[in-house]
C-alpha cells in the first residue's frame, strides 16, 4: 500500500482593502476584534479542502476493501441537511464493525464528514475572520479524522437513559486524541433507532478497516 501523500496545493493569496497581503493564521496577537466575529471575508480560502477530500477518497479507494458511492444521495448520512451540497461521496469498509465515511461538498467552500453513525464533523468547523482558521490546519484535521478512523481509533457511544448523551473520541496515535459530547437530539435519537443493532455490534469501538488485497 502507498502511503497517503497530500497534494501539492499553492495556497490562495488574499489582500485587505489597503493591499496587504491577509496572513491568515496568524492575525491577531490577542483577542480578535469583536467585529470580526461572525464575519466570513473570504470563505474561498478554504477551496483547497476539496481537493484534498479528493485525494483522501482516492487513496482509501485504492487501499482498502471498500465501496465507493458517489451519488448525492449518499449525503442524506448527515445527520442535518445542507442547502449548499456541491456533491457527495460515500466510503464503506467491507466489514461492518467498521465505521463509514461520508465526504460531503460544499459551495461554502468547505467538507462535512459524517463518520460512524451519529456523528457529522465540519471543516472548517468556523470559518469566521475572528477564528482566523487556514486551509493548511482544516486539512489537516480533516485528515487526521480520516485516518483516526480507517485505523480503528474512533469510538461512538451513548450514555445515560432519561437524557441520554452521544459521545465520540478520536485517538491520532503519537499526535494525541480528542473527544466530545452532547446531549443527543432528535436527529441522532432516529439514526439510533434503525443502527442500534451495529452499534451493539461494535460496543462503541468501531474496527480498523480491511486493506484491499493485492491483484498481482
Amino acid at each position: 500500500m502507498q502511503p497517503y501523500s497530500r497534494p501539492l496545493l499553492e495556497a490562495p493569496t488574499f489582500r485587505d482593502a489597503d493591499g496587504r497581503v491577509i496572513e491568515y493564521g496568524s492575525r491577531w496577537e490577542g483577542s480578535p476584534p469583536e467585529e470580526t466575529y461572525s464575519v466570513d471575508t473570504h470563505p474561498e480560502r478554504f477551496a483547497p479542502l476539496h481537493v484534498v477530500a479528493d485525494a483522501l477518497v482516492a487513496h482509501l479507494g485504492r487501499s482498502y476493501d471498500v465501496a465507493v458511492v458517489g451519488f448525492s444521495h449518499v449525503a442524506n448520512d448527515l445527520l442535518h441537511s445542507v442547502d449548499d451540497m456541491v456533491r457527495a461521496v460515500r466510503v464503506s469498509p467491507s466489514d461492518p464493525a467498521c465505521a463509514t465515511l461520508t465526504f460531503v461538498y460544499t459551495s461554502y467552500p468547505g467538507v462535512l464528514l459524517h463518520a460512524g453513525i451519529l456523528h457529522d464533523f465540519y471543516f472548517p468547523a468556523c470559518g469566521c475572520d475572528a477564528c482566523d482558521s487556514t486551509w493548511e490546519s482544516e486539512a489537516e484535521n480533516l485528515e487526521r479524522c480520516v485516518f483516526a478512523v480507517v485505523e480503528g481509533g474512533y469510538r461512538e457511544n451513548v450514555t445515560g437513559v432519561d437524557h441520554p448523551h452521544a459521545e465520540h473520541a478520536f485517538d491520532y496515535g503519537p499526535d494525541g486524541s480528542s473527544s466530545g459530547e452532547g446531549p443527543m437530539t432528535e436527529a441522532q435519537r432516529h439514526r439510533l433507532e434503525s443502527a442500534e443493532p451495529q452499534m451493539r455490534y461494535v460496543a462503541g469501538a468501531w474496527a480498523a478497516w480491511p486493506l484491499r488485497q493485492s491483484r498481482d
